[in-house]
């Protein structure tokens, strides 16, 4: 552990000093996510500017789930997409055989190579939200452990999947439409599950497990969330991984290299 560690501080060392020497970039970055943050408000607003309300959430309660959402999307855009949409690249130019003769875990090199700063006001942004929303709420500091825990399980649960659909680019190898898909899938997490028809709550729920990225954890923020549903997120996040570390084993197999 303390060798990966060491690898991982040389990572994101070495790609936020490259990162930095374009300083303008996340000035324009952090105006960019400002602009998302106020459509997403401005959607928002749109139920409730009458007396609507989703069932059984209140506006600053929406408010919670649309912020967990944006802080999804910042982690989505820092950590995953710089990594895992250049899988494609690697098979796509041979350039997979150079990560497979290395001595360190291919899916963790895969993984974990680099680090884009420009998320990060996503993160700060939805951060803010939450904590504005909390205040009206009064949400207590506790809650806010107790909600980042489901978080965190929805971290896992959205890096496998997004880890599987780069792995079947060694069997398809433009596979960009597909990572789009599920980006505009995961727009749904926006809103609380309750926004849908029963039929499309299912699917969120069990086919693209969006409710345990956001939902789930806004609800446990708020202290009204059933047990047995903080144990499927967990549940879910590590099987999840653990079918992503399989499946990377198992498309490897297929995986013919640039030179042969």
């Amino acid at each position: 552990m303390q060798r990966y560690g060491r690898v991982l501080r040389l990572f994101w060392g070495t790609a936020i000093a490259a990162e930095m020497e374009y300083r303008l970039n996340f000035v324009l970055s952090a105006f960019t996510s400002l602009g998302n943050l106020i459509g997403s408000l401005f959607g928002l607003f749109l139920f409730y500017r009458t007396d609507y309300t989703f069932e059984g959430w209140s506006w600053d309660e929406a408010l919670v789930v649309l912020g967990v959402f944006t802080v999804l999307q910042g982690f989505s855009s820092t950590f995953l997409g710089p990594n895992l949409n250049h899988i494609v690249q690697h098979v796509q130019q041979g350039t997979l055989d150079f990560v497979l003769l290395k001595p360190i875990n291919s899916q963790f090199w895969l993984s974990t190579r680099t680090i884009s700063p420009w998320g990060l006001p996503d993160i700060l942004f939805g951060c803010l939200v939450i904590g504005y929303a909390g205040r009206r709420l009064g949400i207590e500091a506790p809650a806010y452990f107790l909600g980042a825990v489901p978080l965190c399980f929805g971290f896992i649960s959205l890096y496998s999947l997004w880890f599987m659909l780069g792995a079947t680019s060694i069997w398809f190898v433009k596979i960009y439409n597909v990572t789009e898909v599920l980006r505009g899938l995961l727009e749904a997490g926006r809103y609380p599950m309750v926004a849908y028809p029963v039929a499309y709550r299912f699917f969120f729920t069990f086919i693209v497990p969006v409710a345990f990225l956001t939902t789930i954890p806004s609800e446990a923020l708020l202290g009204r969330v059933e047990l047995v549903w903080l144990l499927g997120a967990g549940l879910l996040a590590l099987a999840l991984f653990l079918v992503s570390r399989m499946f990377w084993q198992f498309a490897l197999r297929f995986y013919t290299s640039a030179s042969s």
